[in-house]
């Protein structure tokens, strides 16, 4: 693949051009530090939250930037969902149809989330037969 034909992909993808900084401040603004908190659990969002101290942590911890980009697609762009296969790339590889649109935020409450999360704990135990792992 050229580099112009990679451009051109990644011009269907939310992700392309956009910040750290600038995804967490449209995320922040729009649901808060307790809603990522609570949908994502990392410390950065519950402990003296920032900006700054956000996007130093998650620059640094991959699999951190990965959860935020994820949940930046899905849940505040709400994309369709990556296949397995795509679900293997970083976020910011994936591709997007072309002239797909991202949707309206979705409407999260630290309510919902934990009522999401306890339904996805009862699945999984039901699937596996064994209770899930705790953080």
């Amino acid at each position: 693949m050229t580099e112009q034909e990679r451009i051109e992909l990644q011009q269907n993808n939310p992700l392309h051009g956009l910040k750290m900084e600038d995804m967490l401040t449209q995320l922040v603004d729009h649901y808060g530090w307790e809603i990522l908190d609570t949908a994502m659990r990392l410390n950065c969002f519950n402990t003296k939250p920032s900006i700054a101290s956000s996007v130093k942590y998650l620059k640094k911890t991959e699999w951190a930037r990965e959860k935020v980009e994820n949940f930046y697609l899905y849940r505040f762009k709400r994309m369709p969902k990556a296949s397995e296969a795509e679900f293997e790339m970083p976020a910011r590889s994936r591709t997007f149809a072309h002239g797909l649109k991202p949707r309206e935020p979705m409407e999260l409450t630290v309510e919902s989330i934990l009522l999401s999360q306890a339904k996805a704990a009862s699945a999984h135990k039901e699937r596996t037969g064994r209770r899930p792992s705790r953080r």
